[in-house]
């Protein structure tokens, strides 16, 4: 996207900011229409409840080749689901693409809803691994949660999956015995 992007934002009844982010329109935007993707290169609507449909996949150019894809979100937000205070992390994912691999501002819209829901840090990084799992079919991925201090402890849950019967497979199970060494 070029540097010339028009931000708007409007107010909505619960006094949560709904904004809208539209492209320059001499951007040099690549035809999508035949990944089917909703959200790239079009207005922003922002989710603040959790929301894995907004997630969607596109076909990975390169099936045959093995490589890693890695994203880092270092200002995830969700809530304890006891107490409703904020709690905030870096989520890190790493994954090896087989036909289809996610498309990041999908991706960045499906974390920012977490922004509301309550869930513990553990639940996060399962639950945001699972969708991972489910729109992909992944070879091999890996998501971790750096979360800061609650109480004066961190916690740090991370999470993978092999496909199963593969050399991924036994690939995820060496990765989380020597996950922390």
């Amino acid at each position: 996207m070029s540097a010339f992007c028009l931000l708007q934002t409007t107010f909505q009844p619960a006094s949560f900011p709904k904004m809208h982010i539209f492209a320059h329109p001499t951007d040099n935007v690549m035809d999508r229409t035949q990944d089917n993707l909703r959200q790239l290169g079009r207005q922003t609507d922002y989710h603040f409840d959790y929301d894995p449909s907004v997630l969607e996949a596109f076909d990975n150019r390169h099936p045959d080749n093995d490589y890693w894809v890695r994203f880092n979100c270092p200002e995830f937000t969700s809530l304890c689901p006891i107490t409703g205070q904020p709690d905030f992390a870096e989520i890190r994912i790493a994954y090896i693409p087989a036909r289809r691999m996610v498309e990041s501002k999908s991706l960045k819209l499906y974390l920012f809803s977490f922004r509301n829901h309550g869930d513990f840090h553990e639940d996060c990084v399962n639950t945001i691994m699972k969708d991972l799992i489910r729109l992909m079919q992944p070879k091999y991925i890996e998501v971790l949660g750096l979360f800061t201090p609650r109480g004066g402890i961190s916690i740090h849950p991370y999470a993978n999956y092999g496909q199963p019967g593969t050399k991924y497979e036994e690939m995820a199970a060496y990765r989380l015995l020597h996950h922390d060494l």
